[in-house]
């Protein structure tokens, strides 16, 4: 009895591996030519993301800048930019910190030089802490 189960078990597995071996295989739906040209990004969501920017709330508005941050690209960097002047503290903050991390302090130091006060100087102190 015992010997009947494994020599069923054997044969079905001698199947399955000839199924799999000689199983009629679907064509693949694409190759990849060599002479087809590239895919192209598009950077034009920039400007639509810094239309609706200011319609997030401040925690979407942080997350986004995290993200933004990622692609450090001259498009993101506009929008790390354009999110110094935000009035919510906190995601000019998220945004100095962004661009300072990816070596724009230049731009950080210039935007807090010319908007000087209180906010100012949180910023820079906070800064000089994650840094």
């Amino acid at each position: 009895m015992t010997l009947a189960i494994v020599g069923s078990v054997v044969v079905i597995a001698v199947l399955v591996g000839a199924y799999a071996v000689f199983a009629p295989r679907r064509k693949a739906e694409h190759v990849r030519d060599p002479q087809r040209s590239t895919l192209s990004a598009q950077t034009g969501w920039t400007s639509a993301a810094g239309d609706e920017f200011a319609g997030l709330s401040e925690s979407a508005r942080c997350d986004m800048i995290f993200a933004v941050a990622a692609l450090d690209d001259d498009a993101s960097r506009g929008l790390l930019e354009h999110a110094l002047a935000d009035p919510a503290e906190p995601v000019a903050i998220a945004a100095a910190h962004a661009l300072a991390t990816h070596g724009r302090t230049v731009v950080v130091e210039r935007f807090l030089a010319a908007n000087p006060g209180e906010r100012a100087d949180r910023i820079a102190a906070t800064l000089a802490l994650l840094q």
